[in-house]
């Protein structure tokens, strides 16, 4: 923990008190979204102090050129980021001839901000004094509206507190805008059109390369103690990329003062280029024939609705009760699976870092909590997006001398197209295929859909079999197939050879493929004849896949009866991370690439990452010992590693160990244990956390077609509960030290396994085992 300044609550965010030094954190933790667009929590005011400005649209993106010393053929040509989008949330306040600034107020006061995550709007309060003597109250509530995702709302009000005060408000939105992370300092918006007229304005700009077109809009109204002045600007400033209007009101002492500001982004994914403005127009007058008040409500509604069906409750424990619902809130907010041209970023919409790109963390952590919390669509979604780029990550293998339709999906992308700039990252991290067909396999063993598979998937596992097929060398000298220079999921491990996990999933990929194809050939036949014409599969090149998987080489440890994260590893100085030096961390923050590279610490699960995948293909002992070998070398410096270790503490049976782990992932940002929660949140991870309650501490697996339960509790806890959308029924279970019980939401009975005990729950009917 490095830091400790939220408040405990079971249902929102808090901070109390104003400290310059916190303001970027807490823009991260604060942030808002919708799905369609999202925003770090930044001031609407100006402020002169350290910021991190940012606003993101979902699917905008810029193809920012790479940045390396050394160009080598195959390296990727830009890094793609979602950009920092127009802002649209500005409002410049004078009171009584001085700018609002909170770094330059005399004063600052019962300053306290609030995200409520059981109605999804962010709350802003404080007191100030400013330069000229003035004191005010300020009173800021925002949402990104769930019904209406183009659509921003801000009520913002101003109550002067000591003297009559003349107030100017100037509303803005401004295309003149650049990402904090940008390689080469430039800007990636062109300016194309102004409109304003009334109380409304529009600033229609083009991204640079990409050509994404976006109409960011604004509409005004100022009130007095709640009545609308239907006043107009008394002063507009129009440039090529920002427009500014300026309304003058006078407020007597303790009267309240305030301006309702609509506004969002029309984009050209979801509307022609001509419509943008016509679009936003549209938005703006169905916002203000509901207003302000109805629109919240609405948004109360709407977050109601989803927390009916994904929250989770844990009594007796309000730090664990907080963790986990800002990880479900932050995840529902980043993505609502309405759109399969869409995906998750690793921060989602609360930074840059990453480039708001799409990772294997998707296929790997969140599938799982939006197959059990959503319609299954929504994780149908997440698959089709990667077949929709399957072309792309056949490109991407030939680019690399891949032939024959072997594809390597891309480690970073929002296109399909690799555009990671680390070599180590890009060429070697080749385990993220193998995530890809994973998703695959789960999302059918959970739902029970067996149609993706002939319809898109199929193609898909083939021309991952293919890579892993041509990826493999025949070593003489062993007689099997190994896989060179690679980075496993620990990738403080670069260019090693035969990472257990990489070669262990490759081996199953080519049989998972194989198998399906066999099913296929016989259940499918009309899918299947159009799949070997499209892919010129034979039946020869099968057999060639198969021998690879048969002969595939494990690296293996007689001594300590582990498989070997990679050959070299047992060469390492063994060091154990409680024999490190605590100044020494965090070891990717205070020690050289060079020397982490020697050292035997773990970023995050790597063969037990294989061992999480493949539960059932181990023992219990052989998890066990394993993770007695590994996690004592685990820095837990991937946002990606507690949740899964948590998940195996629990299933081995240490409660501390996995409690421990489970708090670590669940309050990852707002206890910002690796010193960069300014950057922005963790959102892939966030879905770990999801797991670490329902597979780790409940216990839940699918085993042929079946839920099954082990049901464990910490001892910090009273009990907790959560729901999961089985195969089109709402499935309830809770648990105490004592007893679990189910609910179950649907028409017919269902039967779980509880311990190894099948229990029958029947709809509408409580049942205790």
């Amino acid at each position: 923990m490095n830091q400790d300044y939220i408040v405990p609550n079971n249902w929102s965010i808090i901070e109390e008190g104003f400290d310059a030094e916190r303001i970027k954190s807490s823009e991260s933790l604060f942030s808002i979204g919708n799905g369609a667009m999202g925003q770090r929590a930044n001031f609407e005011e100006s402020y002169s102090g350290e910021t991190f400005q940012g606003s993101y649209i979902a699917g905008i993106y810029y193809p920012d050129k790479t940045k390396v010393g050394w160009w080598k053929n195959g390296y990727p040509e830009y890094f793609a980021k979602v950009l920092n989008a127009p802002n649209w949330i500005g409002i410049d306040i004078e009171i009584n001839g001085e700018n609002l600034d909170l770094n330059t107020c005399t004063e600052v006061r019962n300053f306290e901000r609030e995200l409520n995550m059981k109605e999804g709007w962010y709350h802003r309060s404080f007191e100030a004094t400013l330069k000229n003597g003035t004191q005010i109250k300020v009173d800021v509530r925002r949402f990104l509206s769930l019904n209406s995702d183009e659509l921003g709302v801000i009520n913002y009000e101003i109550t002067p507190l000591n003297k009559d005060a003349k107030i100017v408000y100037k509303p803005y939105i401004d295309a003149g805008v650049k990402n904090e992370d940008a390689n080469w300092e430039e800007k990636f918006w062109e300016p194309l059109e102004t409109k304003h007229s009334g109380n409304e304005a529009f600033v229609v700009a083009r991204t640079f390369k990409t050509h994404f077109n976006v109409a960011t809009y604004m509409s005004n109204s100022i009130f007095l103690n709640g009545q609308n002045l239907n006043t107009t600007p008394v002063n507009v400033e129009a440039s090529a990329e920002k427009i500014l209007f300026a309304y003058e009101t006078e407020a007597a002492k303790g009267e309240k003062s305030s301006i309702q500001k609509f506004g969002g982004y029309t984009v050209s994914l979801n509307h022609e280029n001509s419509q943008l403005i016509t679009a936003a127009q549209n938005v703006i007058a169905k916002a203000n024939a509901k207003g302000y008040e109805t629109l919240l409500q609405e948004q109360i509604e709407a977050w109601a609705k989803i927390w009916e069906m994904s929250d989770i409750t844990i009594d007796g424990d309000v730090k664990a009760q907080q963790g986990i619902r800002f990880n479900i809130f932050q995840l529902n907010q980043t993505y609502s699976g309405k759109d399969s041209r869409l995906n998750i970023g690793p921060k989602g919409f609360t930074g840059e870092k990453y480039g708001g790109s799409t990772y294997w963390d998707t296929e790997a952590y969140c599938i799982p909590f939006y197959m059990a919390t959503k319609d299954q669509q929504v994780a149908r979604n997440l698959l089709t997006y990667r077949y929709n780029q399957l072309d792309k990550a056949i490109e991407n293998a030939e680019k690399l001398g891949f032939t024959n339709g072997a594809a390597l999906f891309p480690m970073v992308t929002m296109n399909g197209e690799e555009c990671h700039n680390e070599w180590e990252i890009t060429f070697e991290e080749i385990h993220r295929n193998g995530a890809i067909a994973f998703a695959i396999y789960n999302y059918y063993r959970f739902t029970g859909d067996y149609s993706y598979i002939p319809e898109k998937g199929l193609e898909v596992l083939i021309a991952i079999a293919r890579f892993w097929h041509q990826r493999a060398t025949l070593s003489t000298v062993k007689d099997q197939f190994v896989i060179l220079g690679v980075t496993g999921p620990n990738e403080y491990e670069n260019n090693v050879n035969n990472n257990f996990y990489t070669n262990y999933l490759a081996k199953w990929c080519i049989d998972y493929a194989v198998e399906q194809i066999e099913k296929v050939q016989k259940e499918y036949a009309a899918d299947y004849s159009r799949i070997v014409s499209k892919t010129k599969l034979e039946a020869g090149e099968i057999i060639n896949w198969k021998k690879v998987a048969d002969k595939m080489y494990l690296p293996y440890s007689e001594e300590h009866d582990v498989y070997l994260q990679q050959d070299g590893f047992l060469d390492k100085e063994l060091v154990k991370v409680h024999d490190l030096d605590k100044s020494q961390r965090p070891i990717n923050q205070k020690w050289s690439w060079d020397r982490i590279l020697r050292s035997p610490y773990i970023k995050q699960a790597d063969v037990l990452q294989g061992f999480y995948f493949f539960e059932d293909h181990f023992s219990k002992e052989q998890l066990e010992r394993h993770f007695d070998f590994y996690e004592p070398f685990t820095v837990h410096e991937s946002s990606l590693s507690p949740c899964v270790h948590s998940i195996q503490a629990a299933t081995l049976g240490r409660m501390e160990q996995a409690y421990t782990f489970y708090l670590r992932t669940s309050r990852l940002d707002l206890d910002d244990y690796n010193k960069e929660v300014e950057e922005g949140c963790h959102i892939t991870s966030m879905a770990g956390t999801w797991m670490s309650i329902v597979e780790g501490f409940g216990g839940l697996r699918v085993k042929n077609d079946t839920l099954h339960f082990e049901p464990k509790i910490p001892e910090q806890w009273q009990g907790y509960s959560f729901k999961i959308n089985f195969r089109n029924q709402i499935l309830q279970v809770f648990v105490n030290a004592s007893e679990t019980k189910f609910t179950l939401e649907g028409t017919q009975e269902l039967t779980v396994y509880v311990n190894g005990k099948a229990v029958l729950v029947e709809p509408n009917t409580l049942v205790t085992v």
